[in-house]
């Protein structure tokens, strides 16, 4: 095999994965959320309700396309995908594993591209999933709509600026912004001698403030004030309907399947197996899947049992709790490196 169709076989791989992954996310959280309050959940489309993914992809295709009077026609059928294809975009700097295979002596790395600015791009990327909030809000004509979109760039802006100060903490212990030597650097030393110098152990306040803030990043609750149900009747999307309205939530749980693999990236060794230095990639891979999916589950785990915030305490909580901790934490990782 030559090396163009090995890259071209791989993307092909990894986004395909990205997309039925999100399928199968909102199966997991229909499942989830009937456990959690004693349900059954999907149980009539195929065998234990598997094929329910399918079933609601279909549905969608031949649901009526619906456009409000008064709409901005271009932008209305422009926000979705400007929602979508960010999130898709930003799994192409992942390191899911190690080295693959070995063609015309250039190694394949378990990633799309490795590149020196993979952290920087995914910042950079991801944050433009916002743009495609705020247009479907703004195109629709609709009062409601239009906060949901307001809502969505303020939390943006509250979150990320922690959440950036946050991968700065990493990059400085790491020495590097690419995402793959990240995890080689976690795997390269062991912490008490035994235990894998992943850097959940050295930045726990980070990693804490980590996965907070990627909740708001993705509007999940208990943050999704951009399309709360009791306030706004569905937010930035309540005027989209048929595969627009899928877009956005392809685009949505693309997001957190991004978001928790960058988690387990930063935080938790990538595909590094405790105890096992060099597990083959596949073993590997297996062990970033599970490492990202109880993120996931983590997801749907607090959207179940937890309340959603007031607006006005969502962002007291960015900006003067979260921002300040977030800032601390850069402040004690560049003392602690310099002495």
């Amino acid at each position: 095999m030559s090396l163009f169709l090995a890259q071209v076989l791989k993307v092909v791989v990894i986004f395909a994965g990205l997309v039925s992954a999100a399928g199968v996310s909102t199966l997991a959280e229909r499942k989830v959320s009937a456990w959690i309050q004693l349900r059954l959940g999907p149980n009539r489309v195929g065998p234990f309700g598997v094929l329910q993914p399918l079933a609601d992809g279909i549905k969608f295709f031949f649901k009526e396309e619906f456009i409000p009077q008064g709409a901005t026609r271009w932008l209305f059928l422009l926000a979705p995908m400007l929602a979508a294809i960010p999130a898709m975009m930003t799994v192409a700097v992942i390191p899911f594993t190690g080295v693959i295979a070995t063609v015309d002596g250039t190694p394949i790395y378990g990633s799309i591209a490795d590149i020196d600015i993979g952290a920087i791009y995914v910042m950079a990327i991801s944050g433009l999933g916002v743009y495609g909030i705020i247009l479907g809000g703004w195109a629709s004509n609709s009062k409601y709509s239009l906060l949901g979109g307001l809502r969505a760039s303020a939390q943006m802006i509250s979150y990320e600026l922690s959440m950036i100060l946050v991968i700065l903490s990493i990059v400085a212990m790491s020495g590097t912004m690419n995402l793959r030597e990240i995890t080689d650097q976690q795997n390269a030393n062991s912490l008490l001698g035994f235990l894998p110098a992943w850097n959940v152990f050295y930045q726990p306040l980070g990693f804490v403030l980590f996965v907070i803030c990627t909740f708001a990043e993705t509007n999940r609750h208990p943050f999704d004030f951009a399309e709360c149900e009791s306030e706004l009747v569905g937010g930035f999307h309540t005027e989209y309907s048929s595969m627009k309205f899928a877009l956005f939530f392809i685009g949505e749980y693309c997001a957190m399947i991004v978001m928790s693999c960058l988690t387990t990236t930063l935080f938790l060794g990538g595909a590094a197996v405790p105890f096992w230095a060099e597990a083959p990639w596949f073993v590997g891979l297996a062990a970033f899947v599970v490492k990202a999916a109880f993120f996931m589950f983590l997801f749907i785990w607090v959207r179940w049992s937890l309340p959603r915030f007031r607006y006005d305490q969502l962002m007291a909580l960015g900006w003067k709790v979260f921002l300040p901790l977030a800032l601390a934490n850069v402040f004690v990782t560049g003392l602690v490196l310099s002495l």
